[in-house]
């Protein structure tokens, strides 16, 4: 019995260990509920842990008719959660949106990228500025079809460090809108 307890654990530790990303989800636009981005070169997708749905890991919502607020979190990462969040201001058709204005965090006033490395609290938040952009392009937006996909890339400063940097790169993401 203490043999196959043991057996047991370890293969519930094996199968919850980290495992790196090895490549991101294609860029498409199906509405196939995909996201990933390179990191400081790390490939990054976001992934649920334990009892936490895989619903809550990817989120789109519609603010005020045209704005969106996109949001990718990476739980399994424990004990360090990584998370994405974009705000679109003024989205009507495909086009490429801008990431370059001065934003006070949590923000409606303009288009914003945002990173977030966590335990309980932040450890750290990096956001995107007119000295610090970047950019969202739409591929598709279909309030029929309920889809919205495109492809992003910006460098953010760490708010309470703004020496500390981050630059994401060769993002992508193929979200249904609920």
């Amino acid at each position: 019995m203490k043999n196959f307890l043991f057996a047991c654990l370890s293969v519930f530790l094996f199968a919850s260990c980290n495992k790196e990303v090895e490549e991101l989800p294609p860029a498409t636009q199906t509405g196939a509920n995909t996201f990933g981005a390179s990191v400081d070169g790390t490939f990054w997708v976001p992934k649920a842990f334990g009892p936490i749905n895989a619903n809550t890991i990817l989120e789109v919502r519609i603010l005020g008719g045209q704005d969106y607020y996109i949001h990718a979190r990476n739980f399994a990462s424990s004990p360090t959660e990584t998370e994405f969040e974009f705000f679109l201001k003024g989205v009507t058709a495909p086009g490429t949106y801008l990431l370059n204005t001065n934003v006070s965090y949590p923000s409606s006033a303009a288009s914003y990228g945002y990173y977030i490395k966590r335990r309980l609290t932040p450890l750290n938040q990096w956001i995107t500025s007119t000295t610090h952009t970047g950019s969202v392009t739409i591929t598709k937006v279909d309030l029929v079809t309920r889809i919205i996909a495109g492809t992003f890339q910006f460098t953010a400063a760490d708010i309470a460090d703004p020496a500390n940097q981050i630059t994401v790169s060769e993002g992508r993401f193929d979200l249904k809108i609920p």
